[in-house]
């Protein structure tokens, strides 16, 4: 199914007799049961303001238009949503409706924030078929109970998606990287930590042993204007000096090639074993990975995002035990999914929050039904 109207929409959910699994783009995998209903119909930009900031486009536009219209003004997507395609093997078009209902976002939101921080405004039709607007189309908006924050990330549980309005960015001018090489894990951490904790507005922290082929390198970006961004870098290696003895800086060509890996794992496309996503305090990150029994790994968010590859069928959360944020299955085996859910458990008072929102949100439970739970 697939309705060009959001009217079209709200009386096909309004008439389901079972559960339907909503789809943007198709391109993150994710497979809920019941009849297909895609948002394919519902695109097109249908307010740009660049003097304001502000874009407002139908949940199923493709983000390459969104990109394109963006590119022309100088502007661009502040929260670098990550595009799944390189490491799932899926095709398709990512949507603005399914990175908003995902909250996709990529490295430099451990600067900005992440997606659910620049929307403004959302329409969406709830479970009994109800058309509902909350938020609005400029950033000053007080508009009673912030339901854009509740289904960024509600992954169309809650309601499905059908326009976006979204906070905008303008482009900086260039951007660079410092590179160090050598570090572990825990001096990674603490080098990071301490460029993230400077004046120095660091825009991306990874570290990885895989990016280069001589050994492990940490990765730090900055943003802005030409001569800012080289004083930035500079200032950034004298700062870094005890904890790095060999550093390098990587042009705004390698810069967005090295963070556009980062962005996308592309470096494991091709890989064997399962892939997780570790959210956790950066801090304990290297300890975690200590007893994770991964095959590889790599940081994002300055340690706050870790990207594990895990032998097939073996569960991470049970190595990794108690700790302070959550694991889910990002790519993996049929065998993993029939085994592991792909979604962290819930604690019992949140899951009773949960499942609450969803009795009233979707009373009938034909959104996405099981998808929390399981696959």
């Amino acid at each position: 199914m697939t309705p060009d109207t959001e009217a079209g929409l709200a009386e096909m959910i309004k008439s389901a007799k079972g559960p339907l699994a909503i789809q943007g783009g198709g391109t993150r995998g994710i497979k809920p049961e019941g009849d297909v209903l895609s948002v394919g119909g519902l695109s097109g930009i249908t307010l740009y303001e660049p003097g304001a900031l502000t874009i407002v486009a139908q949940a199923g536009t493709p983000l390459s238009e969104i990109d394109a219209a963006l590119a022309a003004e100088n502007q661009r997507l502040a929260f670098e949503p990550m595009d799944h395609r390189t490491l799932l093997g899926t095709a398709g078009e990512p949507t603005l409706g399914g990175v908003i209902a995902a909250n996709v976002s990529g490295p430099r939101r451990i600067q900005g924030g992440g997606a659910r921080d620049y929307a403004l405004g959302v329409r969406y039709v709830d479970g009994a078929g109800t058309i509902v607007k909350n938020g609005g189309r400029v950033m000053k908006n007080v508009t009673g109970y912030d339901l854009v924050k509740l289904m960024s990330g509600s992954f169309g549980t809650l309601g499905v998606l059908t326009e976006v309005s979204l906070k905008v960015l303008p482009t900086p001018e260039t951007q660079g990287s410092l590179m160090l090489r050598g570090l572990d894990d825990v001096q990674a951490v603490r080098a990071m930590a301490a460029a993230m904790g400077s004046p120095f507005e660091v825009s991306g922290a990874a570290h990885c042993a895989s990016i280069m082929d001589d050994g492990p390198v940490t990765v730090l970006r900055v943003e802005g204007f030409e001569a800012s961004v080289a004083y930035r870098l500079d200032r950034l290696k004298e700062l870094l000096t005890p904890i790095a003895s060999e550093m390098i800086i990587a042009d705004a060509v390698m810069t967005d090639w090295v963070w556009k890996s980062v962005r996308d794992a592309e470096l494991w496309k091709d890989v064997p074993e399962d892939i997780w996503r570790v959210s956790c305090k950066p801090s304990d990150a290297p300890a975690l990975m200590a007893r994770s029994g991964a095959v590889g790994w790599y940081f994002d968010w300055a340690g706050g995002l870790i990207w594990v590859r895990m032998p097939e069928g073996v569960d991470l959360r049970a190595k990794l035990g108690a700790f302070d944020g959550h694991a889910t299955v990002v790519r993996a085996s049929d065998r993993t999914r029939r085994a592991l859910p792909v979604f962290h458990p819930e604690a019992s008072g949140v899951a009773r929050i949960t499942a609450g929102l969803r009795a009233k949100f979707d009373p009938r439970g034909i959104l996405n039904a099981g998808l929390m739970a399981s696959a």
